[in-house]
């Protein structure tokens, strides 16, 4: 009887949750494809834990910045020993040319004007687009569980973002959330869940501490990505800025409106069928032109008005329903 070796596959993708959560979608669609196969995921610390409940991981390689280039060496110590019958490398990196290997696929950053995630799609030569997935384990269910439990509709606000030129005012956020959850608003008595990173509290502080204690949800401490990924998937709808959260919110299958203004919808826009935009007057070109941008502390969303992202969150949940 003659054994057959499964598939190897080596994964490289981003540092940052969002692009790596784009990239998901590529990874759902190898499983499916070669469900016998063993995955290698090589991604940067952050992104990392977002790999974690993968079915056939072998490892997940965490790509720490070094000087000099060094992640990528040790990228190729790591995985040169191993035949890889598939790399794709969504860095396009040096490294992952001289493995040795059977097929080698690379994507390369380009001005396309498309969204990103149909530019990745490009990579596998998919016909249609990979929406992004994530998995969880059932540590990370039952956590989300504990934490959102209780009765009735819940509203997910991201109030923060890695760029303060890109964060909505939190004073707005409180508005918004007074306006939907009120009792003539699309989620009367909804609870709203606060999501961010740990470091990001101070930030939406003024959210939280404007809603009644029995009504909030908070996500931030000591709250591993795939246990928020998996509380947001027990949210009715998410609003929030351009970032790593949204996309994960979008990847959740939640009715997801992102907040755009110095970044670009065209690229980075929320993915899915019950995905909406919302974004300054101004366009991206003429935000960044401001000379205030180019200190990188300013906001430069404060041009979006409670009334535009209030119009569109009702529409995106009118959406929603008339889907479901």
């Amino acid at each position: 009887m003659r054994i057959t070796a499964p598939m190897r596959i080596l994964f490289v993708t981003s540092t940052r949750i969002g692009d790596a959560v784009l990239s998901s979608g590529l990874v759902q669609h190898l499983i499916r494809t070669h469900p016998e196969a063993r995955l290698t995921i090589a991604c940067g610390p952050v992104a990392a834990p977002l790999f974690e409940a993968v079915p056939g991981l072998d490892r997940v390689i965490v790509l720490a910045k070094r000087p000099w280039a060094g992640h990528w060496l040790g990228l190729w110590a790591a995985t040169v020993t191993t035949f890889w019958d598939l790399i794709v490398d969504l860095r396009g990196s040096v490294a992952t040319m001289v493995l040795p290997r059977r097929r080698r696929l690379a994507y390369y950053t380009d001005r396309a004007p498309v969204h990103r995630l149909i530019a990745l799609s490009k990579v596998l030569d998919l016909a249609e687009p990979a929406p992004p997935a994530l998995w969880t384990g059932p540590a990370h269910d039952a956590e989300a569980a504990r934490l959102t439990d209780g009765t009735g509709p819940v509203l997910a606000l991201g109030p923060t973002a890695n760029w303060p030129c890109k964060e909505w005012p939190v004073a707005r956020f409180v508005e918004l959330a007074a306006r939907l959850t009120g009792d003539d608003g699309p989620l009367p008595g909804a609870r709203v869940m606060v999501l961010g990173a740990p470091s990001e509290r101070e930030t939406a502080r003024p959210l939280i501490d404007a809603l009644a204690p029995d009504r909030v949800i908070e996500v931030f401490d000591n709250v591993p990505l795939l246990t928020a990924y998996a509380c947001l998937k027990r949210a009715d709808l998410y609003i929030g800025n351009d970032s790593g959260l949204m996309h994960m919110a979008a990847a959740a299958g939640v009715p997801t409106l992102g907040l755009f203004g110095p970044t670009q919808d065209r690229h980075y826009a929320p993915f899915g069928p019950l995905c909406a935009v919302v974004r300054t007057p101004e366009t991206y070109e003429e935000l960044m032109g401001r000379t205030d941008a180019l200190a990188g502390r300013t906001c430069l969303m404060g041009s979006l008005t409670v009334d535009a992202v209030d119009r569109a969150a009702r529409g995106l949940l009118a959406r929603a329903r008339e889907a479901a």
